[in-house]
C-alpha cells in the first residue's frame, strides 16, 4: 500500500510502497477515509516541534473504516466508522500521540513511552493504518454523513471542546479566543457558538480571517491586536472565558492581554502552542479569585460530544473551508497547508 513515510532526521516527507498493516493483539485496522493535515506539519517534519520517532509513517489521527478486530477488541466492529485520535495513554501521565511528535506528562518523554512508541509507531497518513484500541471513538451515524473530509476536521474541534469545557458550562457566557484566526482557534470560536456561549471575541491579527469569523453571527464580535497589553485587554473584555490558542509567539503580550481581559471568576485556559512565560500576579490571580488551567488533547467523551453537535446540527461544519489533496504530491500538500489557517483546512483524502 502507499504510504507517507519519513526515514530519517534529514528526509523529508515522501510517498512510499509499505507493506499493509499485520493485525495483532490490542489493534485494529481501518481503511483510512480522511485525515486532517496540519498546517504546521512541514514544521513537525523539519523538527522544529519536537522529535519523530524516525523512521515511520506519518500521521496523527484519522477519520477510518473498520476493516478487522483482534480478538480482545469489543466496542467497535468491522464497518463501524470511527476517529483515531492518535491519544494513547498509560497512565501516570504517559501519553503519546502515535505517528507524531507528542508527549503528555512533562513532555520530555520516560522509559514507558519509549515503549509505547516502540509497538504503536506508525501513523494514519497511508491507505490503510493499525490503530491502538484504546485511540478509537465509535461514531454512530457518520456513515450517512455526506462528507468525510470534512469530518476530519473532528480532532481539533475535540481538542477546542476539551479547553473550553475545563472553564465549565459555556451557555450564557462571555468567551474571547485568543489566536482565533488560526485552525485550533477557529474550531474554538465554532465550539463555543455551539455550546451556547452568550458572545464570542475572535482575537487575532490576520484581518480576512477575523472578517469570516465575524460572518458566523451576531453573537461574535472580532479584534485585530494591536500589540498593547492594556489596548487589547479593554478591547476583548470583560469576559468571563478566555481560551488561548496562540502558537509559538515573540512575546507573551496577547495570551496576558487575555488574562487581563477576565471578569471576577474567570478562567484562562491553555491550549495553544506559547512558548513563553507568562507572570501572573499573585495578588491579582488571588483577589480576583481567577483560575488559570492547561488542557492538552481530548478524550473519548468529549469526541462524542462534539460527534453528537454535529450530528444533530448544532455544529454546523458547512462553515469550513475544506481542500482535499491525496498521496501522490505531499510537498505540495504540505505547502498548501501551511498556507491554509482560520476556517479553513486540509484533508488528506488517500
Amino acid at each position: 500500500m502507499r504510504a507517507w513515510t519519513v526515514a530519517s532526521a534529514d528526509d523529508g516527507v515522501r510517498v512510499s510502497e509499505v507493506p499493509a498493516p499485520a493485525l495483532r493483539g490490542g489493534g485494529v485496522l481501518v481503511e483510512v477515509l480522511a485525515a486532517h493535515l496540519p498546517a504546521y506539519t512541514k514544521v513537525v517534519v523539519s523538527g522544529n516541534r519536537g522529535g519523530l520517532p524516525l523512521p515511520l509513517t506519518l500521521g496523527p489521527s484519522c477519520l477510518g473504516r473498520v476493516i478487522d478486530v483482534a480478538p480482545d477488541v469489543f466496542h467497535v466492529a468491522p464497518g463501524d466508522i470511527v476517529l483515531d485520535t492518535a491519544l494513547l495513554d498509560a497512565g501516570d501521565g504517559d501519553e503519546i500521540l502515535v505517528g507524531w511528535v507528542g508527549l503528555g506528562g512533562s513532555g520530555a518523554g520516560s522509559e514507558r513511552t519509549d515503549r509505547m512508541r516502540a509497538v504503536w509507531h506508525d501513523g494514519v497518513f497511508a491507505e490503510r493504518a493499525l490503530c491502538a484500541k484504546e485511540t478509537l471513538v465509535k461514531l454512530p451515524g457518520a456513515e450517512h454523513h455526506p462528507d468525510p473530509a470534512r469530518l476530519s476536521f473532528l480532532p481539533w474541534l475535540c481538542i477546542a471542546a476539551s479547553g473550553l469545557h475545563a472553564a465549565g458550562p459555556l451557555a450564557g457566557r462571555d468567551v474571547a479566543v485568543i489566536g482565533a484566526t488560526g485552525q485550533l482557534g477557529g474550531a474554538a470560536v465554532l465550539m463555543a457558538l455551539a455550546e451556547g456561549a452568550a458572545t464570542v471575541t475572535a482575537v487575532g491579527r490576520n484581518k480576512e480571517a477575523l472578517d469570516r469569523l465575524g460572518e458566523l453571527g451576531p453573537r461574535v464580535r472580532t479584534h485585530r491586536l494591536s500589540g498593547d497589553r492594556t489596548t487589547d485587554a479593554a478591547a476583548i473584555g470583560p469576559v468571563d472565558i478566555v481560551l488561548d490558542a496562540l502558537g509559538a509567539t515573540p512575546t507573551a503580550d496577547a495570551t496576558m492581554a487575555g488574562y487581563d481581559s477576565l471578569r471576577g471568576r474567570g478562567t484562562l485556559v491553555l491550549v495553544g502552542g506559547v512558548r513563553q512565560d507568562l507572570t501572573i500576579p499573585y495578588g491579582d490571580l488571588m483577589h480576583r479569585r481567577l483560575t488559570v488551567r492547561g488542557s492538552w488533547m481530548s478524550d473519548d467523551r468529549t469526541v462524542t460530544t462534539v460527534w453528537n453537535l454535529i450530528r444533530s446540527g448544532a455544529l454546523d461544519l458547512s462553515t469550513v473551508d475544506v481542500h482535499t489533496v491525496g498521496l501522490d504530491d505531499p510537498a505540495a500538500a504540505l505547502d498548501l497547508a501551511e498556507r491554509t489557517t482560520g476556517l479553513g483546512f486540509v484533508a488528506l483524502v488517500p
